[in-house]
């Protein structure tokens, strides 16, 4: 037999799971997920931008002619980020920074400038990190 007052508890608890829900999937939206935004600069040429979940933008690309050349510029960064394929440099004015390579040691991306090399190492863990599921979206 159920008593009375169980029934308005087990809908308390409904409601809170269902307002837990929401909160969650309102804040997966608000942090958003990685992305490779493509735009086209004043030159013409077509650029790649990857951001991390929380939009910082975490490796750039060169210009590249064709909206198709920019794809497989996006293709090599996925298939590329590993560890053993970022180089990492120091500036003249002691700032640090990465590249991405590809197999045949082409630039395929490049950092932002960092005032450390433990800030580098997480930009490129962020980049071997989102760069495979992240997709491209044009600007």
């Amino acid at each position: 037999m159920v008593k009375k007052n169980a029934c308005p508890i087990f809908l308390k608890i409904k409601f809170i799971i269902f307002v837990s829900l929401l909160i969650t999937l309102k804040t997966i939206e608000i942090m958003g997920h990685p992305k490779f935004l493509v735009k086209t600069g004043n030159d013409g040429k077509y650029y790649f931008n990857l951001t991390a979940k929380n939009g910082q933008v975490i490796l750039s690309s060169q210009g590249y002619s064709s909206k198709s050349g920019c794809e497989n510029g996006i293709a090599s960064v996925k298939t590329n980020a590993k560890d053993e394929m970022f180089e990492r440099k120091e500036a003249k004015d002691g700032q640090v920074y990465f590249v991405l390579k590809a197999a045949n040691s082409q630039v395929i991306g490049k950092s932002e400038m960092y005032k450390s090399k433990a800030s580098m190492e997480n930009g490129i863990k962020s980049v071997i990190e989102n760069a495979p599921k992240a997709e491209m979206e044009m600007e």
